[in-house]
């Protein structure tokens, strides 16, 4: 029987080839532990471990493509508040120069633009984050769903094979009605 101990752990950037290897040996992991003695795994049960795997390997996948470089951020937000310091006191000092003053404008305004750009970034990547926590989520409702509705079925499945019992006996008890009935003789008329 394997464990999580036996299983190779993925290097740091996995090739899709590593992780298909590795969410292989997951699900044969899942059918050995699962099988019993007389039969094996039921196909549900390892198509729904299967499913989480395979789930769980994509999103690792794309948290991985989508890991901004942190340096390149810092480089970002460092030019954005150089180049806004620079056109807020340029703007300042050349209020009476009216060549200097667009200059310090422009500068201002790339600096803002640069800052909404860094801020559009975190923006993005907490939007991700609220995506992922919603896809969760509602994988979660769905699989609690799932379980609801066999569970009913269930009930119903129960519940079909009492009121069979039920009708059953009913039947036998008009047809042993109708067999009595029919065992009387007829009373005459007008005696």
């Amino acid at each position: 029987m394997t464990t999580d101990d036996d299983l190779p752990d993925l290097p740091l950037n996995p090739t899709p080839e590593q992780r298909a290897e590795y969410i292989m040996m997951r699900l044969e992991q899942f059918i050995r532990e699962g099988r019993t003695i007389g039969e094996g795994m039921s196909f549900k049960q390892w198509q729904a471990m299967a499913k989480t795997e395979i789930a769980i390997a994509v999103a690792a996948a794309q948290n991985e493509v989508q890991k901004d470089d942190p340096v390149t951020r810092r480089l970002l937000f460092m030019t954005a508040a150089c180049l806004t310091t620079i056109g807020f006191w340029g703007t300042a000092v050349s209020l009476h120069k009216t060549a200097y003053l667009v200059g310090a404008l422009v500068c201002g305004g790339a600096g803002l633009l640069l800052i909404a750009i860094a801020g559009e970034w975190r923006f993005r990547k907490w939007k991700r984050k609220k995506d992922a926590e919603l896809r969760i989520e509602r994988l979660a409702n769905i699989e609690a769903l799932n379980k609801r509705i066999k569970g009913l079925e269930r009930a119903l499945e129960k519940e079909e094979k009492t009121l069979e019992k039920k009708l059953k006996k009913t039947r036998k008890a008009v047809d042993d009605l109708h067999a009595a009935q029919a065992a009387v003789p007829p009373v005459p008329s007008g005696a």
